[in-house]
């Protein structure tokens, strides 16, 4: 029987207050934006014509009600998500610093995405799925994090394609070592994984990216391996093969957010392709051609050629690219035909 879903993620979804300027009296204007990296991925899957899910939970309140609504616009399953009126949505705080990078603040101490059970993990949405894809927000607390594990345990039994991206944010956790003892549970049970460089770095003290890359695929023994550099574009080692393909210089760029959320959806659902009907791959498509409702795990873990990597590659910069460009990033992924007009228009 084929599975209902192509992706479910479990984690936060939570609101990111983002700068909007400042208001005539010179005080700072925060615009409320639906976020949370599992929901960012999920919206972008959407985007790409993929089923997806979601599964966490969420205060019972003003902030928690929009945050599903949103989910719902974005065409996000939520039957797996709660509204739990004994506590409130998380929020994060985010601003932009003057080199670029951005400065988060969380108000998240019994925040609701950390108070999800495992008993209140709906095992059944994930065994209809292809594809779990989680993150290390979800570990920062022991509830959260036995409920993260159910959820990769039940898709490993299902024989479910697992993603992973740790999403380091520093200031959620209590020290660096529970960090990257998190990050390596992680490693240590993922099919596919998403890095940053600055991950890359904490989990092996090394600065060549494609060597730390490398390091922890053959470590973890991780099939493939997708690492984000930021403008400097992205590596992806499978098998043998490593390939690394340079990012799009944007000048319209506004912040980041997003951006390595959006990448990883554009990844899986190249992986998703892959698998259900690789012969209708061709070049500059990213993959996004053709679709079966066929599950081979086996063949979406299949080692994948330089060509096809550098495909995926482009394509994930390009959409990662495009998303820099506006403000929030659940409600405002690009589009299909957005990406393909992106990469035209550079490519000449």
């Amino acid at each position: 029987m084929a599975r209902k879903y192509d992706v479910t993620a479990i984690g936060e979804l939570l609101v990111d207050f983002t700068d909007s300027g400042l208001s005539d009296r010179g005080n700072m204007l925060l615009e409320a934006n639906p976020g949370g990296a599992p929901c960012n991925v999920l919206a972008m899957l959407k985007n790409l014509g993929f089923k997806t899910a979601f599964i966490g939970k969420v205060g019972d309140d003003m902030f928690g009600r929009m945050l599903k609504s949103n989910a719902i616009e974005a065409g996000i399953d939520v039957s797996g998500l709660i509204l739990d009126p004994a506590y409130n949505t998380t929020l994060a705080f985010v601003v932009k610093k003057p080199d670029g990078d951005r400065d988060f603040a969380f108000y998240r101490r019994e925040g609701a995405d950390l108070m999800l059970k495992a008993s209140e993990v709906d095992t059944d949405i994930i065994r209809q799925s292809k594809v779990l894809h989680f993150g290390t927000l979800s570990m920062t607390e022991d509830t959260a994090f036995e409920a993260t594990r159910k959820a990769v345990e039940t898709a490993r039994e299902a024989g479910c394609l697992i993603s992973f991206d740790p999403n380091y944010r520093a200031p959620l956790w209590d020290s660096e070592a529970a960090a990257k003892e998190k990050i390596a549970w992680g490693l240590k049970h993922c099919d596919v994984l998403k890095i940053s460089d600055n991950e890359i770095e904490l989990m092996t003290g090394v600065t060549d990216y494609e060597a730390g890359a490398s390091i922890l695929k053959d470590k973890y023994d991780i099939p493939i391996v997708f690492a984000t550099l930021g403008a400097e574009g992205s590596i992806a080692l499978s098998g043998d093969t490593s390939v690394k393909i340079p990012g799009f210089i944007n000048k319209r760029t506004v912040e980041t957010t997003g951006a390595g959320d959006t990448f990883c959806a554009c990844a899986l659902g190249y992986i998703l392709r892959m698998a259900g009907v690789a012969d209708a791959i061709d070049a500059g498509s990213g993959g996004m051609v053709g679709y079966t409702s066929e599950w081979d795990r086996n063949s979406a873990l299949k080692e994948m050629d330089e060509f096809h990597l550098s495909d995926l590659l482009t394509y994930s910069n390009a959409a990662a690219s495009i998303i820099t460009t506006k403000k929030g990033a659940m409600m405002v992924m690009p589009t299909r035909e957005e990406i393909t007009h992106f990469i035209v228009n550079h490519l000449e």
